[in-house]
């Protein structure tokens, strides 16, 4: 056998030791989604760490730094924050502005290192350790039908979820929601009595709590680690009128004596959602409001 034939490329290689004809337009596009998932993944791994470890908040206003200044001011090894540095320029998440400086734009800091803004999101990275750790133990719920409650998670997934929300819930809420909600906020005013069903961490009702003190709230999870999280910051907060129930031991009063229930982003993670819906109808006055946010979805994929 000549030279000349053992000279394939990788990819005439692959073609050849496949069992049917492949499409090779089809296989490059279909490589280049699947690895992308995977560059993804590890892109999120160093969101995960540069929130960890304090990094994008160090760079938040420094205007331009070296991996060396970067590392100096964290206290960190500089050979390990200029391989993170790079990743994070190669990305397009920090922007790279030769000479081996880096700059974090405000844009991008307002997602992941202005505890200010409304806009703050890198909490949704927190607990990212948590998550790959639950996925093995989905072939067991894939064989028995069961699925994983919050607390599969720990204390980190209840942190995570509240620091994704919290900042909305802060400078949003109140101030720009309910005021949207007819007569709620007049209600509220005047001695009201008010639930939050999947409270989680309780930021919500906490804020609503301090501005409406004439008003009595409710806080409903079944996360233990959500509750005592929700506990610390009431604590915090010194409120008085807001006390928060195990939903799994203490249910919602189905006596129609609530004049609003909101539920944020949890109706479509119940087990059993109409279950919880016909029971929030219960709950409610006739002339109450529900506020719901959620995901928006369909029945079927199409």
């Amino acid at each position: 056998m000549g030279t000349a034939n053992l000279c394939l490329s990788q990819r005439e290689l692959n073609m050849a030791t496949e069992s049917r004809t492949l499409d090779p337009a089809k296989v490059k596009a279909g490589g280049e989604r699947i690895f992308g998932y995977l560059k993804g993944m590890g892109v999120s791994a160093m969101i995960y760490l540069g929130d960890k470890l304090g990094l994008y908040q160090a760079l938040d206003g420094a205007g331009l730094v070296t991996s060396a200044e970067l590392a100096q001011k964290t206290g960190l090894h500089e050979r390990w924050v200029r391989e993170w540095i790079r990743g994070q320029a190669a990305a397009g998440i920090i922007d790279y502005k030769g000479d081996d400086r880096f700059e974090l734009s405000p844009e991008i800091a307002a997602f992941l290192a202005d505890s200010n803004s409304p806009k703050l999101a890198v909490g949704i990275f927190s607990d990212l350790p948590q998550r790959m750790a639950v996925v093995e133990r989905l072939p067991q719920a894939f064989k028995t039908g069961i699925g994983l409650n919050y607390d599969a998670r720990g204390p980190e997934g209840a942190r995570g979820i509240e620091r994704v929300f919290g900042n909305w819930y802060r400078f949003t809420l109140v101030s720009q929601v309910l005021p949207k909600l007819d007569g709620v906020v007049s209600k509220l005013g005047a001695g009201a009595k008010a639930a939050d069903i999947g409270c989680g961490a309780g930021v919500a009702l906490v804020e609503m709590a301090k501005a409406f003190p004439q008003s009595a709230f409710h806080g409903y999870d079944i996360s233990r680690h959500a509750l005592a999280r929700a506990e610390e910051n009431k604590t915090r907060a010194g409120v008085k009128n807001l006390t928060f129930h195990d939903a799994a031991v203490d249910g919602l009063s189905l006596d129609a004596s609530f004049d609003l229930i909101t539920t944020f982003d949890c109706i479509h993670d119940m087990t059993r959602p109409f279950d919880t819906i016909r029971a929030i109808r219960k709950a409610i006055k006739p002339d109450g409001t529900w506020f719901i946010a959620d995901v928006k979805s369909l029945p079927t994929f199409e």
